[in-house]
C-alpha cells in the first residue's frame, strides 16, 4: 500500500495508535506533572514518612507556586472528621534546617491537625521533592518567601479562614519563620521551636566565638572560591550531612543529630542532613542578611520554644530579648535537648502550641 484509500487507512490506524499511545502514557505520569502554578491535591502517593502515621488524619499531597516561580511539594493534612463547609484556622510548618516533610515538620503538621487545624508540611525551595536548581541551595530571601507562599496556599482553600493563618518554624526555619512574620501582616500567629538564627551562625560561628572581621573575610575568601570552582563543575558541590560515623569525642549535639538523621528514628533519602548536605556556598547570602533585623516589629503572637539542654538555646533567648508587646513568650522545656523537639512526644510541648494557636487564630 504506497497510496490511495490503503495509504489512508494506514495513516488513520497510525494515528490512532499514536493517540492511544500518547493517551496511555498521559495515564501513566505522576500526577504533579502539571504546570507548577497549578495547586494539585491527592492521597500520598509513596509515602515515606518516617514518623508514626495517624490514620484519623486525612493527608494529601499537594504543589503551590512561590514568588519566585518555584513549585513547592507539601503534605496537607485535615483535621479528623474534616467537613469541607466549614473554615479552619490554618498553619504552615518547615523544617528543621537540611530536613525533608516526611521528617519533624510533617510530625508536627499532623498533630497539630488531629487537634483542630488545616495544616501543610512542606519542602522549602530546592530540597525535597521541591523544584529549584541548582539543588540543595539555602535562601534567606526565597526561604523566607516558601513561608509567605504557604501562607497564600492556605489563604486560598475554600476550607481554611484566610484571616487565620499562622506559622511554625522548626530549627533553622524558627529564624526564617520569625523573619516571615516580620515582613508578612497575614501571619497572625508564629511558633519557632528550637530555633537557629542561621545569619547568625553564619556570620560569627558558634556562640559568637568568630564575630570579628578578620573571620569574616576569611569566610567569604573561601566561599567566593568555592563558588568559582562549583561554576567550573556541573553541579555545585555540598558540604556533607551529618556523618555516618563519629569520633568518641563529637559534641553532644552531634551525636543527637547522628541519632535522629542517621537512624530509623529519622532517616529519609531526600534529607539533606541524613546524606549529601547543602551546597558548600549556601552560607554566602545568610552571612550578610540579618534575619532577626525587623523581629521588633512584629505585631502578631509569637511563642518560642527550646529545651534547657539544647546548645542553641541562646538563639531563642536573644530572639525574646528583640520582641516587643505582651503577645509574646519565650517555653524552655526542663531537660530537653536540641533534637528532642524534632519529635519527642514527651517533650514537645503540643498541648501548649494547640491553646497558643487557638487563642490567636481566630
Amino acid at each position: 500500500m504506497t497510496g490511495g484509500a490503503g495509504y489512508n487507512s494506514l495513516i488513520s490506524v497510525h494515528h490512532a495508535m499514536r493517540k492511544s499511545l500518547f493517551l496511555s502514557l498521559l495515564a501513566a505520569l505522576p500526577l504533579f506533572s502539571q504546570p507548577e502554578t497549578t495547586t494539585v491535591m491527592d492521597h500520598i502517593s509513596q509515602d515515606t514518612r518516617v514518623f508514626r502515621i495517624d490514620p484519623a488524619v486525612p493527608a494529601r499531597d499537594v504543589r503551590f507556586t512561590n514568588r519566585f516561580g518555584i513549585g513547592l511539594a507539601g503534605h496537607l493534612y485535615l483535621p479528623p472528621a474534616f467537613d469541607a463547609g466549614r473554615k479552619y484556622p490554618a498553619i504552615a510548618v518547615s523544617g528543621p534546617f537540611g530536613a525533608v516533610k516526611e521528617q519533624s515538620s510533617g510530625l508536627y503538621a499532623q498533630e497539630l491537625a488531629r487537634r483542630g487545624f488545616v495544616t501543610v508540611a512542606f519542602d522549602p525551595s530546592f530540597t525535597g521533592e521541591s523544584a529549584g536548581t541548582p539543588r540543595y541551595v539555602a535562601s534567606p530571601d526565597i526561604n523566607t518567601e516558601d513561608f509567605c507562599a504557604a501562607v497564600d496556599f492556605l489563604s486560598l482553600l475554600p476550607y481554611v479562614q484566610a484571616d487565620a493563618v499562622g506559622v511554625c518554624g522548626i530549627c533553622g526555619w524558627g529564624g526564617l519563620a520569625l523573619n516571615a512574620a516580620a515582613s508578612d501582616p497575614r501571619i497572625k500567629a508564629t511558633v519557632a521551636s528550637t530555633m537557629y538564627d542561621m545569619h547568625r551562625v553564619n556570620a560569627n560561628g558558634y556562640f559568637d566565638a568568630d564575630d570579628n572581621p578578620e573571620t569574616r573575610h576569611a569566610t567569604r575568601t573561601q566561599l567566593a572560591a568555592q563558588r568559582l570552582k562549583d561554576a567550573a563543575l556541573p553541579a555545585p558541590e555540598t558540604a556533607g550531612g551529618v556523618p555516618d560515623t563519629l569520633p568518641a569525642d563529637a559534641p553532644q549535639f552531634l551525636k543527637d543529630y547522628h541519632s535522629y538523621y542517621k537512624t530509623p528514628r529519622g532517616y529519609h533519602p531526600r534529607s539533606l542532613n541524613s546524606n549529601g548536605g547543602w551546597n558548600k556556598t549556601s552560607a554566602l547570602s545568610f552571612i550578610n542578611t540579618p534575619l532577626l533585623a525587623y523581629a521588633g516589629e512584629i505585631r502578631s503572637a509569637v511563642l518560642l520554644i527550646h529545651g534547657e539542654l539544647a546548645h542553641s538555646l541562646y538563639f531563642s533567648k536573644t530572639a525574646y530579648s528583640l520582641l516587643r508587646g505582651n503577645n509574646k513568650e519565650l517555653l524552655i522545656i526542663p531537660g530537653a535537648s536540641h533534637v528532642d523537639l524534632y519529635d519527642n512526644f514527651a517533650k514537645i510541648p503540643f498541648d501548649k502550641l494547640e491553646a497558643f494557636y487557638k487563642a490567636n487564630l481566630r
